[in-house]
């Protein structure tokens, strides 16, 4: 038992004589035991706590031998540029391409819930709708979390799954990214490419923000 013993005075020696006082007692123990209680805590939660993070999926890396970029099929990308983000669907087609494509249009949006989110969200509907299918599944108790965790995988892998590349430029801004990445994760997007801009990209860019 931890505790401290203070005296209580009253001096015979000379002088008046005082009235002795009782000795206090202070009990340590309740403190020790709250410490202790507390290291366990911070011991127990900082090993058991899961790093929250957002796995992203990175291209493979380019071939140099290959001149025309890689197809982007069932893929959207967003282009993020100081406080702005603009969108487009599929491949990029610049103005006179040899494909005779027509020339790509960017369309603006917003960092909130009626801007990107509301996009992927409406994009994204093969996977949502699995994951609907596989929890009501997994709460009648017919698959189990693992099987559950597996196939959403396979799901969010598979050519009508959405795919999305992120490209910022030199303005952008790191809080605007992170946002576009919470959109992301919200709307259960599997594949997350964050890849470099392209100069005709950035040219169109550039005309679509001095409008």
């Amino acid at each position: 038992m931890a505790e401290i013993v203070e005296s209580g005075g009253g001096g015979e020696k000379g002088g008046k004589k005082r009235p002795k006082k009782g000795s206090a007692r202070i009990d340590m123990t309740p403190m020790v035991d709250l410490g202790f209680l507390l290291l366990t805590f911070f011991v127990l939660t900082s090993t058991f706590a899961k790093p929250k993070v957002m796995s992203l999926t990175y291209p493979a890396k380019e071939d140099v031998k290959t001149k025309e970029p890689p197809k982007v099929k069932n893929g959207i990308t967003f282009l993020i540029s100081d406080d702005k983000v603009f969108y487009y669907e599929g491949e990029f087609y610049p103005v006179g391409n040899t494909k005779g494509k027509p020339a790509t249009q960017l369309t603006e949006t917003n960092f909130g819930p009626e801007g990107i989110r509301k996009i992927l969200k409406e994009k994204n509907t093969f996977v949502l709708n699995k994951i609907t299918e596989l929890k009501g599944k997994l709460d009648k108790k017919q698959i189990s979390d693992s099987i559950y965790k597996k196939e959403l995988i396979e799901a969010k892998g598979k050519p009508e799954a959405l795919k999305v590349l992120v490209k910022t430029d030199m303005k952008a801004k790191t809080r605007n990214f992170i946002d576009v990445i919470d959109e992301l994760y919200i709307a259960q997007i599997g594949v997350i490419a964050p890849v470099d801009i392209t100069k005709s990209e950035q040219e169109l860019l550039d005309a679509k923000l001095k409008q």
